[in-house]
């Protein structure tokens, strides 16, 4: 059985990078922002929380399963799950910044197409993540140990490449108007224990 274990720590590890991702959507504090603006904040985030929860269940159970010595294929059905439930989750958020619009800031229209964008490319990402992680052999101890390793290795250059247009939107008064928004700090609470 040795062999998947030290990829299956990495796989994890790079997934709490990815949870990152999820923070994005939640600013910090203030207040003194437009109705329209607070009320496009509430619709983004109200949105978004059901699918910040949909990503960490998918990132948790990915974690839990990576951290006992598990056999290949249970590894691979849990791992296929969750790559398609965070693709969703990131389709999802697209859609629902998508569908609030831009918000009533300067440039807001470009910082919405931006993110919208953004959140699509990661959809589509988990859903390469899910085909190649589908496609690993799991007869093969070692091939697939080094299969995972690619999954691993690609998973953590997500984790590490974007969410500029994310933190872009959220510049400003767009982030003070989403962070009085209960359903985005109960966002950034249930996707970051620690932070408060």
């Amino acid at each position: 059985m040795e062999g998947t274990n030290p990829v299956n720590k990495k796989l994890a590890a790079a997934l709490s990078g990815g949870a990152v991702l999820v923070l994005a959507l939640s600013g910090c504090s203030s207040d003194g922002n437009s109705d329209k603006l607070n009320s496009w904040a509430k619709q983004v985030c109200d949105a978004v929380q059901p699918q910040t929860k949909k990503i960490t269940a998918a990132n948790a159970a990915i974690q839990q399963e990576t951290s006992d010595d598990s056999a290949p294929e249970a590894v691979q059905k849990v791992d296929s799950q969750a790559f398609q439930d965070i693709s969703d989750a990131y389709k999802a958020m697209a859609t629902a910044v998508q569908k609030a619009g831009a918000p009533d800031v300067e440039n807001g229209d470009k910082k919405m197409r931006d993110a919208v964008k953004e959140l699509n490319t990661l959809s589509a990402a988990y859903g390469e993540l899910k085909k190649k992680s589908d496609d690993l052999d799991t007869k093969d101890q070692a091939k697939f140990a080094d299969g995972l390793k690619g999954v691993a290795t690609e998973l953590e250059k997500l984790s590490r490449s974007g969410s500029d247009a994310l933190a872009k939107l959220e510049e400003g008064d767009v982030g003070k108007a989403m962070s009085e928004q209960q359903s985005c700090k109960a966002a950034a609470v249930s996707s970051s224990p620690g932070k408060s």
